[in-house]
Formats: structure tokens, sequence, C-alpha cells
């Protein structure tokens, strides 16, 4: 898949006219329709005139190629934590709900009990001793100044996944730190949940993190990894099509 053709699709074309008379040669052409300059992003001549002009140097820092497929896999991220903080966000409010409306609830379970016990019977299941109905009555024994911390310690978990995602879906890179970081604090909770019990969804939750911990760090050169931030920059700068230019120019 060509991530540059597909984003000037959806986006449109950035094109630049530099000061330097023979790099400016190199991103422009005459037409018989009139001029056009090459897309920095794509590489494509359009017709027209440029976006911009001035010093090489002060070209826009466009995404090409593999930076654009590592914009959409930050941005994958960025949704699967929104909707985990999202669905972390309802639990909370349930819980605090449910602080303020114990009793009640509780009497409505109670009552009910009794009426759908013919009803497991027939299928075989022992209500008295279920699992599910044990781990209801445990929870009504909580006092609500217990559930309420709950629903507080919920609350700044699902605020946390919110914060990941925004950073990750703005492509910043404290946004990015902050995801490692995060997610790294999340890693033994995680893995302690497996201890006690194997699901794929845990088993899916911990790869997913652990992917993006390793992705992260080692496409973004996070904590000085590949020669930390500047190298970073020094790479996006060189896969910019106007540098391909100045190179290409300074080898001729």
């Amino acid at each position: 898949m060509d991530w540059s053709l597909l984003t000037c699709a959806r986006k449109g074309h950035i094109t630049y006219a530099p000061d330097e008379p023979r790099l400016k040669l190199r991103l422009h052409t005459e037409t018989p329709i009139g001029e056009a300059w090459r897309c920095l992003r794509c590489g494509a001549y359009i017709h027209g005139d440029p976006h911009g002009a001035g010093p090489a140097e002060r070209a826009p820092l466009v995404k090409r190629g593999k930076e654009l497929r590592d914009a959409f896999i930050m941005r994958f991220f960025a949704v699967e934590r929104i909707i985990r903080g999202l669905v972390v966000l309802a639990a909370a409010y349930g819980v605090w709900r449910f602080a303020a409306h114990r009793g009640s609830i509780q009497r409505i379970f109670e009552k009910e009990i009794p009426l759908l016990r013919p009803l497991a019977n027939q299928v075989g299941w022992d209500l008295d001793h279920s699992k599910i109905v044990e781990s209801f009555r445990k929870v009504f024994d909580l006092n609500a100044q217990t559930l309420r911390w709950l629903a507080v310690g919920l609350l700044v978990y699902a605020l946390i996944e919110i914060i990941e995602a925004v950073g990750l879906w703005m492509l910043q890179r404290w946004g990015e730190y902050f995801a490692v970081v995060a997610t790294c604090f999340g890693l033994p909770i995680e893995i302690y949940e497996l201890t006690e019990r194997i699901t794929a969804v845990r088993i899916g939750a911990l790869l997913i993190n652990i992917g993006l911990i390793v992705y992260i760090v080692v496409t973004k050169r996070l904590f000085g990894v590949r020669g930390g931030k500047a190298a970073h920059e020094a790479h996006l700068r060189s896969a910019s099509l106007l540098e391909v230019e100045e190179a290409a120019e300074a080898t001729a």
C-alpha cells in the first residue's frame, strides 16, 4: 500500500517552492497547461502555484511512506485506548451509583433469587452455591466508602487511558512517553491476573500492551534508544522529499 498516495488522496497534496535555484528546478516543471510542482509527500507533479515558498530549510516537514504507516498504527492504538477508557468510565459511574443505592439493589436481588430457583433447578444450576451469586453477595458486603474509593480508582484509570489516547492520536512525543510509562505500570497487574485465571481476553490485552511498548520505544526512539529524539528528527528530515532532492543536488 502506498501510504503517501493514500494520504494525499484524503488530505490533498503539499507543494513548496524553495529559493535555491537549482533545487527549485528539481521540484518544478513546465507543462502545456502551465507550471507544476512536486508534492513533498507523494512526489507527483501538481499543476498550479506552490502552497508555500522560501528557503529549503523552512519547508514543511511532511510525513511520507513508512512514517504515515506508523501514524496509522499509533492511531489504531489510540482508538483501542479510548474505547477502553470509555468502558472503564462507565464502570466507574456504575459503581458510584451502586454505592448510593446498594440497599435497594440488594433487597431486589434477594427477592428475585427465590423466583429464579425453580428455573435454575430445571437446568441443573445450583443457584444457592453459584459463584456468580456468591460474588454478588460479597460485593453487597462492601461498605459504601470502599465502593466510592473503587469508583474513584476506576475514574483515574479511565482518565489515564483517555489522555493516552489523545496523545497517541495527535502523534505527540509526550503522548508516546505517557503511553509507554502508563502501560508499563499496568503490566504487573495484568500478569497477576493471568496467575489467577488464564483467559483469551487477558492474554490478548497483555500481548497488545507489550507490543505497544516495544513498537513505540523502538520506532520513535524513546529513552535514547537508537539515538533518541535527535536521531528520530534527523530520520524524519532525511525522509522528506525536499531532503532527497537536496542530496541528489549535492551529489550532482
